[in-house]
């Protein structure tokens, strides 16, 4: 196996994702509109390639030498110092395994769709192409164009399959996120400017010597530009119409790894360029985090919705990674990047399971849906699987993400990491109460000759229940990679 491995680090993995998720859209492009049945096919085919490729790069990187791995790098244009320049470590590795499972069990959790199925797959694929794109690329060109890639598509998602308000939704992301993005291109153009190396290469840039002024309003910059695709509190308010607007799929890989991206740029970029900034900023970053955790538990606490919920929720338990981020330190940034996957699969596994529900019913309404798991028992123990790794029971995923960054967090900002557990206990009574109202209780008889799902459509759900289940036996699996870039972070303390 070791030997397989040491051929595997010498292919051009990286690349070979952008190549099969481009791949996938121009055959799906080319896929007359009449043979649903093909396309969706094809997206399993090429969605199923794309986990494959992110699996061997999971398996094949090499703890005991860490830095990066699997480098891609040449100039592309030389006069404005721009690269192709691909690589993975401990905090991207994780992200783009995330995006290849969301992806796949995605495209499978769609299989049933009717409308336009064709267009559907197409955008689905290019908004990945971008999302694969931010997370691999180290070059800040490179990064910014994916990334506005990745946001392009979520109109037309949203605005032609979504539902409930779909167009409001649709524009109010857009222009919530295409505002962020007005903030991190003058942060890119700052730091290409002021550190004289007329490059966008971000390892290069990590060794030029800017002043603290530059540090601080260059993170600055990157905290709220890309603090708005996070959720970062006041700028949240896009993502549960977002969520609650959008289709199923669209849902999952919006907040299950959409908002990572956020997350992700807030780190790999402001921090790590501008780590001066970042611990004098970080002050502010805990405050906002807390805010975030406990309004989007109080907020979560009084919807009927179950979209609703799970949309304030993300906003809640992205409160956690940015808390997180903020203590500035190793144990901080190891359980905000594995709350960054844990979430993930979490809120895919809660979007996938409430879109069945919905597909059936045709309400999202917990009191319409009472006694549940009498009625569609194995779809609801998905759900419930998945809001019991919310609410941070031990033995699944979350929970150790959870209790990384609460330890760090009382540490560090005593009194607002103890609030921040006080907000976790809020979000974990409305977690509770929507599993009690709907799953429980007295059931509703019109829903009493429902089909459950079968195998083929809980299959999506089983894959996503299985790596819950799996890092939260085995968290060391994920950790282990982590820490291998997170205890080499410029200015991060190491407790």
């Amino acid at each position: 196996m070791a030997d397989f491995y040491e051929i595997v680090r010498q292919w051009p993995l990286l690349s070979g994702i952008q190549v099969v998720t481009a791949l996938g859209l121009l055959v799906i492009m080319f896929i007359p509109e009449d043979r649903p049945e093909v396309i969706k096919k094809v997206a399993a085919v090429f969605s199923g390639l794309d986990l494959i490729i992110c699996i061997l790069l999971f398996l094949a990187y090499d703890k005991e030498i860490g830095g990066l791995q699997f480098v891609e790098k040449f100039l592309w244009v030389k006069t404005l110092g721009i690269h192709y320049f691909n690589a993975v470590d401990g905090i991207n590795l994780p992200m783009l395994l995330l995006t290849g499972i969301v992806l796949f069990t995605g495209c499978l959790t769609m299989w049933q769709l009717e409308n336009r199925v064709k267009e559907y797959f197409a955008f689905s694929f290019l908004l990945v192409l971008g999302v694969f794109g931010v997370f691999m690329s180290f070059d800040l060109f490179f990064l910014f164009v994916y990334y506005d890639i990745a946001l392009f598509p979520m109109y037309p998602l949203i605005a032609i399959w979504g539902s409930t308000r779909k167009e409001y939704g649709a524009m109010k992301l857009t222009l919530y996120l295409l505002a962020g993005s007005a903030l991190i291109l003058p942060g890119i153009i700052l730091l290409y400017i002021k550190s004289g190396l007329w490059t966008f290469d971000l390892i290069a840039l990590s060794g030029a010597q800017f002043t603290p002024y530059i540090q601080s309003i260059g993170f600055l910059l990157f905290y709220f530009g890309f603090g708005v695709l996070a959720g970062v509190w006041p700028f949240h308010t896009w993502s549960p119409v977002g969520h609650v607007a959008a289709p199923t799929s669209v849902s999952m890989i919006h907040a299950g790894v959409l908002m990572k991206l956020g997350a992700y740029g807030v780190l790999r970029v402001g921090a790590f360029l501008c780590p001066e900034g970042w611990v004098q900023w970080a002050d502010l970053m805990a405050v906002l985090a807390v805010v975030g955790i406990v309004y989007g538990a109080f907020v979560g606490l009084a919807q009927t919705d179950l979209k609703y919920v799970i949309g304030y929720s993300s906003v809640s338990h992205m409160g956690i990674v940015g808390l997180g981020l903020s203590t500035v330190t190793v144990s901080g940034l190891n359980g905000a990047v594995f709350q960054m996957f844990a979430h993930g699969i979490m809120t895919a596994l809660l979007f996938s399971s409430v879109g069945y529900i919905y597909d059936k019913t045709h309400t999202k309404t917990t009191f319409e849906l009472g006694g549940m798991s009498r009625n569609m028992p194995i779809i609801s123990g998905f759900f419930i699987l998945a809001a019991m790794a919310g609410v941070g029971v031990p033995a699944l995923a979350s929970f150790w993400a959870e209790l990384l960054v609460f330890i760090s967090a009382v540490k560090v900002f005593p009194i607002r990491g103890i609030l921040a557990i006080c907000g976790l206990l809020v979000s974990a009574l409305f977690m509770l109460r929507v599993v009690m109202k709907t799953f429980y209780g007295p059931a509703n008889p019109k829903f009493a000759g429902l089909p459950d799902v079968n195998f083929w459509l809980a299959s999506p759900r089983i894959i996503l229940a299985g790596v819950i289940v799996l890092f939260g036996l085995f968290p060391w699996l994920m950790l282990n990679l982590i820490q291998v870039s997170t205890q080499s972070f410029p200015k991060v303390m190491g407790f």
